[in-house]
């Protein structure tokens, strides 16, 4: 491996690290726009798998007495019935179809979210509710990898505090990124090349992780809402765009 592929692997790295551990989630819209550069998808999956489920392990102590884990349980349950099933639509559905439909959803929301300045606690559904998006984003993630936007967008307009919101998304992103890996591992994705690339790529995102925490603690909480819509918007022109550009 040549320096400016190095160069290129570990400033991947650190921006999913910075990313996941400033708002819980987001290290594969950061990371695998840079990776995907240097690294077919094949290898690019997994490795961002790998980086993404270790980030969140490495920021868990400074989160583990603020998470409410009443309020994760939920979404957890209902990512881990939805992500296998997602697996099992990939050989039947267009993820482009997905991708193009969730990222438009993406681009509306967020900007409507953020023009609305009053704060917002939506109690529809309660914990009904919260299961059946938890399963919708485990159904995205195991079809397209996109577990994350729908839990992020449901639990912003929740009223819960930042706290509340952050650990929402670190428990049911690890839960499910978590499962994936093992799907990845099980099915044969995760090879030498792949374990290589992570010991290369590793501490990058494990400072990144720990930057993005500490900048994290610097936040309100309205300062922590903005930064999750306008990472909820740019993951919608990252979709949108991976769906209507040319190939």
């Amino acid at each position: 491996m040549d320096v400016t592929t190095y160069a290129i692997l570990l400033a991947g790295a650190l921006a999913g690290g910075f990313v996941s551990g400033l708002s819980g989630f987001g290290t594969a819209l950061m990371a695998l726009g840079i990776w995907l550069y240097i690294l077919p998808p094949a290898i690019a999956v997994p490795l961002v798998l790998i980086c993404s489920v270790s980030s969140q392990i490495s920021t868990l102590p400074s989160m583990w007495k603020v998470i409410d884990f009443k309020l994760a349980l939920p979404f957890v349950a209902g990512g881990l019935i939805g992500m296998p099933i997602g697996a099992l639509l990939v050989a039947r559905a267009d993820p482009q179809v997905f991708k193009l439909s969730v990222g438009v959803m993406l681009l509306v929301f967020p900007a409507a979210l953020y023009f609305i300045r009053k704060p917002m606690a939506f109690h529809f559904g309660g914990r009904i509710a919260d299961v059946c998006v938890g399963f919708a984003g485990g159904i995205l993630g195991g079809l397209a990898g996109l577990s994350g936007p729908l839990p992020t967008l449901w639990a912003s307009i929740r009223g819960w505090t930042k706290d509340q919101r952050r650990g929402v998304f670190q428990i049911f992103n690890g839960s499910v990124l978590g499962a994936a890996l093992i799907l990845q591992i099980a099915s044969g994705f995760v090879k030498l090349d792949v374990l290589w690339l992570a010991m290369l790529a590793l501490p990058g995102t494990l400072i990144g992780a720990q930057l993005g925490m500490r900048t994290y603690h610097a936040l309100n909480d309205r300062n922590f809402y903005d930064v999750v819509l306008a990472l909820l918007f740019m993951s919608g022109v990252v979709l949108v765009w991976s769906s209507i550009a040319p190939r």
